[in-house]
């Protein structure tokens, strides 16, 4: 048997490599695909903790016909989704935009945006309770201070979701820290050239800018859509589903459903239709992304010059 100096270069690269690796293995294998299989078999079990019985789709068929709570927290959930990632992402883009200009104290200014995003999130969500109160939250506060009459923000069934909306928003500084790195990578000699052409900044931005960031876009679109839709802690905290199961989110149902009713079983079937739907989600934006992201070494491939 060969000691393992006397292995080729290769070989020695390749099982260093595999060492190396070895820790982020041995966790997925354990933490992370070991936990979905064994979530699997119990979605078709009848499962508290103590007992379980193999019930086959009887879980889901439960989910689907019986418990009126899961169309309603879906909708919420996606409603959610639909109205958050937007926001996240032109909210995020316009700070990178701004936070990418020549100004005095730049540094300062990008270290107070980013710094949000960083915190604890149950102090921000208890921070953004008192902030929403109705009777002496600073929103209301301001808004009667020019003679309008705020609403009772995650009191009303009308505000509780647009509240956690906008409270999503604390957030915004990771995508823009992101956005910010891909437009110092935009090569400058494209502004240039487009200033001999006479172009003004609403071209640059549209014709140079958007085009090469839409990788980013498209990457911050993706993460965005899949983090808001397992969103569990801001309904929890700050609303618990209420008022009126308006912000009874898809997560929020899984937890009451795993860890106060103790139905584990009837949870990993939960767990897996939303994992379907995320999947599903996914997908889509991945194939209709392929009509607006622009990817510079696939242009520079497309107009490569034939042989002749």
């Amino acid at each position: 048997m060969k000691s393992f100096r006397q292995l080729s270069l290769s070989t020695r690269e390749e099982i260093a490599g595999w060492l190396f690796a070895s820790p982020w293995i041995f966790g997925f294998l354990v933490f992370i695909l070991g936990p979905m299989i064994w979530s699997l078999f119990m979605s078709f079990t009848d499962y508290n903790l103590f007992t379980w019985k193999w019930v086959g789709l009887a879980n889901y068929e439960r989910m689907f016909m019986l418990d009126d709570l899961v169309p309603k927290a879906f909708i919420v959930t996606t409603k959610y989704a639909l109205m958050s990632v937007p926001l996240h992402v032109v909210c995020g883009f316009l700070l990178a935009l701004l936070l990418n200009q020549k100004v005095k104290g730049l540094g300062i200014w990008r270290t107070i945006f980013y710094f949000p995003s960083v915190l604890s999130g149950v102090a921000v969500i208890i921070l953004w309770i008192l902030i929403l109160n109705p009777q002496f939250g600073l929103i209301n506060s301001m808004l009667r201070g020019i003679g309008i009459q705020g609403p009772n923000w995650l009191g009303s069934p009308d505000w509780a979701l647009t509240s956690l909306v906008i409270m999503s928003l604390w957030g915004v500084g990771g995508s823009m820290l992101i956005y910010l790195a891909g437009l110092q990578g935009i090569p400058t000699e494209l502004y240039e050239a487009a200033e001999v052409d006479g172009a003004n900044s609403l071209q640059k931005l549209w014709f140079i800018t958007i085009p090469m960031m839409s990788p980013i876009i498209f990457f911050n679109l993706v993460i965005g859509l899949i983090a808001a839709l397992q969103t569990f802690d801001t309904a929890f905290i700050a609303t618990n589903g209420g008022p009126a199961w308006s912000t009874y989110f898809y997560m929020l149902h899984l937890f009451t459903v795993a860890f106060e009713e103790l139905r584990m079983g009837y949870a990993s079937a939960l767990a897996w239709v939303l994992f379907i739907y995320i999947f599903v989600l996914t997908l889509l934006v991945f194939r209709f992304g392929s009509a607006w992201v622009f990817y510079e070494d696939t242009f520079r491939r497309e107009k490569r010059p034939k042989n002749t």
